[in-house]
């Protein structure tokens, strides 16, 4: 899946920008001055690939991240050698992918075959003379601090940030949307999942996520928090005013309170409304995400429950 960010943002377009000094495609009529002649000043990584090559299809995304990340201090440059046939002849390409490493107008290191991304930073490192680090893990760890403290335009910032060097980050999709969910943008919320696959719904971070915005499209409120807790304390037996406690919980982030409600209902009525409080709490336990203090207590509980 592809997060289309506007093409108009300043943002967006410095990053294109950078691209396009960073990363080109080359030929046998642009070899020179495409790699020849900037490798005296900087390697130069060289990526022979082909449309028909698998491999390809997964090496050069990690090695076009890679180049980002080097800040300009290892340029790359990508050869179809369907389209340039005799360049590939002259430099012995015998399989595909082929990556080399030009460095003073000659070729000093290379690889063949899809590489995991930790050999592609390393290959960059020797060739960069020293660490290349990922802008993206500082980036999430600050979203996802903002996205605790509640400071979603913030979050939601860095966020974006992250998705322009990395469009398919499920992580920062995933904070993205409840970051809208924060901010009240339901229906916008809403929206952006529906324009997603099946297969990019299913992925953890995303599916969480979800799992918050369809208890927000529920419309419960916290405002009646105080009512809804009077009428479970008056009514204990009463599945629905236990149900609608722990919802109204949710609204106003009482976790403990509302795993509580909900484990109430599984142990004195289990049956109820088709399992309503188990279903709801394993949702509590997604938007809140399986690290959360309340959702290990939480699961711990549910587990006592189920099997006492």
């Amino acid at each position: 899946m592809s997060i289309i960010l506007d093409a108009n943002a300043p943002d967006g377009a410095t990053t294109h920008n950078q691209d396009s000094d960073l990363i080109k495609d080359s030929s046998v009529e642009t070899f020179v001055q495409d790699v020849i002649e900037p490798s005296m000043e900087v390697p130069v990584v060289v990526d022979f690939w082909a449309p028909w090559c698998g491999p390809c299809k997964s090496l050069t995304p990690v090695i076009e991240k890679v180049t980002r990340e080097a800040g300009g201090r290892v340029k790359l440059v990508k050869v179809n050698i369907d389209e340039n046939q005799e360049l590939a002849m002259q430099l012995r390409i015998q399989s595909v992918p082929t990556v080399y490493a030009f460095k003073g107008g000659r070729p000093v290191d290379g690889f063949q075959g899809a590489q995991p991304e930790s050999e592609v930073r390393a290959f960059y490192e020797k060739l960069a003379g020293g660490p290349i680090e990922s802008p993206i893990e500082g980036l999430l760890e600050q979203a996802s601090a903002a996205l605790a403290e509640e400071n979603f335009e913030v979050a939601h910032g860095l966020y974006v940030s992250v998705l322009e060097r990395e469009q398919d980050n499920e992580t920062a999709i995933g904070g993205m949307i409840r970051c809208m969910v924060g901010m009240d943008e339901v229906e916008e919320a809403r929206h952006f999942v529906d324009n997603m696959s099946d297969v990019d719904r299913l992925k953890a971070p995303i599916a969480a996520a979800i799992s918050a915005l369809e208890l927000a499209e529920t419309g419960v409120s916290g405002e009646d928090l105080e009512a809804a807790r009077a009428k479970a304390e008056a009514n204990p037996n009463d599945p629905q005013a236990l149900y609608d406690y722990g919802m109204a919980c949710f609204a106003k982030n009482k976790r403990e309170e509302a795993v509580n409600a909900m484990i109430t209902i599984i142990r004195t009525n289990r049956e109820w409304n088709e399992d309503a409080g188990r279903t709801q709490l394993l949702k509590f336990f997604e938007a809140w995400g399986p690290m959360d203090p309340a959702s290990v207590a939480g699961r711990r509980a549910l587990s006592t429950v189920l099997f006492s």
